[in-house]
Order: structure tokens, then sequence, then C-alpha cells
């Protein structure tokens, strides 16, 4: 693989993961000049502390005008083709592409702020300062990640691991965050085949829960609570997907989604950077046989929509009760209908599954 690290007219980074042939040779046209007039990027994102939770939350009020499902042809993610206007890619073709996003929730561009609001100490806020990139998985815009070939999902992954790294070393950065939205009814904007990766400043409400639960669980038994969760599932068997060498894929038992699964290496690894080279191969292979079984849970649904979120070990002292793993599901409930997260979800946290996680793998199992 060959790394290439360029920059947008407007200052913001962009790196090219371009995979090599035999000869040496890779298939990217060009790339390396954006031929656009943009004005310097900034942010104004703030990080505004809620006493009532214990939870920060971002204001990123630059996010409200951003661009909404465009036409194929006017996507901001497509590659630059000849007669057509520049995109956020000055190439005609790539293999994947990493960019800083143009509407970013969190940014290192981020100006200072007055440390509480209004004058009361109730209220801190901080700079939104943190990481928002794109990464686009693939210069055709008619492909979803289901299509990629094994060989293009393990650059996915080397993309991954390469910036983990970079923005896990960013000052002030705890959380580095790697997801995919899919499809239009989870609130996807641009249709173009792509994901995420957010360097949070602070720990998401998710990754506390977690840490908070691994760390009683060590106290109580010495034991690696992710490492037990995995042994018992195996034990059991009843939600088991597919288990490989280095991977094991499973319903978990107290699913709350109406389709959900969870992929967890049987080592104990913080992140992609310390995936070795047969971890990451077995990864794409079954990443992929995961997504394609997603898209054939639904009669009647192609692409089922989804949310693929990569949890990683945070950085600092909670590091060792942390653990790489995938966790991925879809609101939807059944052809066409969605599960809204309303009053008892959105409200109070308490959630509600309309299915069981048992009916999820039987239902997985069998379209496999």
């Amino acid at each position: 693989m060959s790394k290439t690290v360029t920059t947008l007219s407007d200052g913001r980074r962009l790196i090219y993961f371009d995979e090599v042939d035999i000869a040496g040779r890779i298939r990217r046209r060009g790339g390396l000049t954006d031929t656009r007039h943009l004005e310097p990027a900034t942010s104004a994102a703030q990080l505004r502390y809620d006493v009532l939770t214990g939870e920060w939350v971002t204001i990123a009020a630059q996010r409200m005008n951003r661009t909404f499902l465009p036409a194929r042809d006017a996507s901001p993610l497509a590659p630059t083709r000849p007669g057509s206007p520049p995109t956020e890619i000055p190439a005609a073709e790539y293999d994947v592409v990493v960019f800083e996003n143009r509407f970013p929730a969190l940014s290192p561009r981020a100006v200072a702020t007055a440390p509480v609001i209004d004058g009361e100490p109730l209220w801190p806020q901080a700079p939104g300062r943190g990481g928002c990139e794109v990464v686009c998985f693939t210069s055709d815009p008619n492909a979803c990640f289901a299509d990629l070939s094994p060989r293009r999902v393990r650059t996915v992954i080397e993309a991954w691991a390469d910036r983990t790294a970079e923005l896990s070393a960013t000052p002030g950065v705890q959380q580095i965050f790697c997801f995919e939205n899919r499809g239009r009814e989870i609130g996807v904007t641009l249709t173009h085949p792509h994901g995420q990766i957010y360097a949070y400043p602070f720990q998401p409400p998710r990754t506390r829960a977690l840490i908070a639960q691994a760390r009683t669980h060590a106290a109580a038994t010495g034991g690696n609570l992710f490492a037990d969760v995995l042994a018992a599932e195996r034990r059991s068997g009843r939600r088991i997907l597919v288990a490989g060498e280095h991977w094991t894929a499973f319903v978990p038992a107290a699913a709350r989604w109406p389709l959900e699964i969870h992929l967890m290496p049987h080592r104990d690894i913080p992140d992609f950077c310390a995936l070795s080279g047969a971890e990451r191969g077995e990864l794409a292979a079954i990443y992929l046989q995961l997504l394609q079984r997603v898209d054939r849970f639904f009669e009647g649904v192609d692409q089922t929509p989804y949310i693929a979120a990569w949890h990683q070990a945070p950085l600092g002292a909670d590091r060792p009760f942390g653990r790489l793993h995938l966790q991925l599901f879809s609101l939807m409930r059944s052809p066409g209908r969605m599960k809204y997260l309303a009053g008892s979800e959105s409200a109070v946290g308490a959630w509600v599954n309309d299915t069981t996680p048992e009916r999820i793998a039987d239902r997985l199992r069998e379209v496999a």
C-alpha cells in the first residue's frame, strides 16, 4: 500500500491510500492539486458541559447548512472527473481516501472560548478541539461497503489503523471512533460510500459506561470483561454467527436493536494499530460476510440501513479496560419500518427491543 498526503485549497489535509500491484504501480489518476478557491478552513465548534448528566455536548452550528442529499453526479465526495466541477477529492480514480471534514463537529482549528457560559461556574465550556475525518471506501459512487473486495477492505483497515495512530498522538484527544452510517433512514446526507473518524477530546457516554463496567468486573472477579463475555458467548454457542481463528461474531445476549451484531478479536487488543497481519486479513473476510448477511436480513430490502461502530480503547489511564470491537446494528425492525427512539429510549435511556437476540441470530444464520 502507498500513502500520499496532500492539502486541499482551504488548508485541510487529504490522504490517499493506494493499493500497489506487483509491478509497484497504483491505480489513482492525479489528485494532488485542488483547483478550487476556498476560504481557509475555520471552526467555531464548542463543548458545553451538561451538569445534569455529566456529559459534554458538542455545539457545531456551522453544520446546520451542510450539503444534503445532492445528486450522485453532484456529490462533494465523488472523484473529480474531466468535464465535471471539482469536488473534495481531486483524483479521477482512487482506492481509499481520507480527508478532514469540511463541516466538522470537532476540529483542531476550533477557536478559544471563555471557560464558562455567561460567567456561570455551573456551565463549563471549552473549544471543540479534536478531529472529524471522512473515509471514502471507493471512487465508485454506486458501490457500497459490502461490494468491496477483501483486498479493498484490508486497505480500509490499514487506513483506520494509520489514522488511529496519528490522531491518538494529538494532544487532548481521548477517544478515536471509526464508523459508517449507511442509508437515508439512518440520516446519511451524502450517498457516496464513506465512513467517518472522530477524535474526541472526552470519553463519549458509551465508552464511559463500558470502562465503568470493565473496572467493576475486574475488581469483583479479577477478570477481563470483554474476554469473559466472549468466552461465555462461545460456551453457549446459541448466538454465535462466525467463529474464526482470530475473531468471533455473535448477537449479544442483551441486544437492544432489532438487528445487532458484535465482532470481537480473541486477543486483548486496544485498537486497529495493534492488530497483526493475520488478524487484519481475517477481519476483512469476516466483516464483508457480516455486511452481506445484514443486506439479506429483511426480505425485499436490498440495502439494509445500518451503523457500523468500531469501539477502540480510550487513551490514558482507562486504556487497559477497553478493547477493540465492532457493534453493527440497524434501526430497521421490519421491511419499511424503523424503530423510533421515542420516550423510553430517548428521554430516559431505558431500552425496549421488539424481538429477541436468539431470533436475530437464527435469521442471520439462515441468510449466511
